[in-house]
């Protein structure tokens, strides 16, 4: 086709003008995108505040246990669930110290608990919960839903850089 004979027929100048204009004064589309740097954003996408504590391993030695019994059930709960009211982080300061029963649920459930990382990766409210208090995926030893609608994270390693290798 040639181009002149299209900027010449009637209607399609001043068509082809106001298209030209208004892609010249659109602001770039990356400067009016919400970061996870602005102001309340991941408040918005976690939706709850993201509560921490530390505790011995010896001292929710069941509740860990019985956390990674239900990793099965865990995996389909993270991909449906939308809102949290409440996220606990447990960090688990003294995980691997020594044998535990822990240690050998773990090892036991090894496969399903990499599938359950898998999952909270991609789910926004999990993994930016984690994120916002710089827990790594390869941490995450297991998770307890409870029935008003919270969950506790419980977390190999000490609180934030001080996670186990």
């Amino acid at each position: 086709m040639n181009t002149k004979l299209i900027l010449e027929s009637p209607g399609i100048f001043p068509l082809f003008l106001l298209l030209t204009l208004t892609v010249a004064i659109m602001p770039d589309s990356r400067l009016t995108a919400q970061g996870l740097d602005a102001e309340g954003a991941l408040d918005t996408i976690i939706g709850s505040d993201v509560n921490t504590k530390e505790e011995p391993v010896a001292a929710e030695e069941g509740r860990i246990v019985a956390a990674i019994e239900q990793t099965p059930k865990n995996i389909s709960e993270v991909r449906r669930r939308f809102t949290i009211d409440r996220v606990d982080i447990v960090f688990l300061p003294d995980f691997g110290d020594g044998d535990s029963t822990v240690q050998a649920k773990l090892a036991e459930f090894d496969g399903q608990i990499v599938e359950m990382r898998k999952e909270i990766e991609g789910s926004a409210i999990f993994f930016h919960a984690l994120n916002s208090r710089s827990v790594l995926l390869r941490d995450v030893v297991a998770l307890e839903f409870d029935d008003a609608n919270g969950v506790t994270i419980f977390v190999a390693g000490g609180k934030q850089g001080t996670n186990v290798d």
